[in-house]
C-alpha cells in the first residue's frame, strides 16, 4: 500500500487537487467528491504509467499540518 498526500484547492468553478510527490499528476471537478475521485484515478493511472515505464514509484516525503493564527 502507498500513501500520497493530496493538496485540494477551491477554485471559481469547482476544486482541483494535486499530489505533491506525483509532479504532473492533477485533477479538477465541479466538487470536492468528484475532484477527489478524479485524483484516485490520476494517481493509479500515473502509477501504473511509471511502471509500464519501469520508474521507480517516489515515497511520500512532502507533509501537510494546519497552522492556526490570531
Amino acid at each position: 500500500m502507498q500513501k500520497f498526500l493530496v493538496v485540494f484547492e477551491k477554485t471559481k468553478t469547482g476544486y482541483s487537487a494535486y499530489a505533491p510527490d506525483l509532479p504532473g499528476c492533477i485533477a479538477t471537478g465541479r466538487t470536492k467528491n468528484e475532484t477527489e475521485q478524479n485524483i484516485y484515478e490520476a494517481i493509479q493511472f500515473h502509477l501504473e504509467g511509471l511502471k509500464e515505464e519501469k520508474v521507480r514509484i517516489p515515497k511520500m516525503k512532502a507533509e501537510s499540518e494546519v497552522l492556526v493564527f490570531g
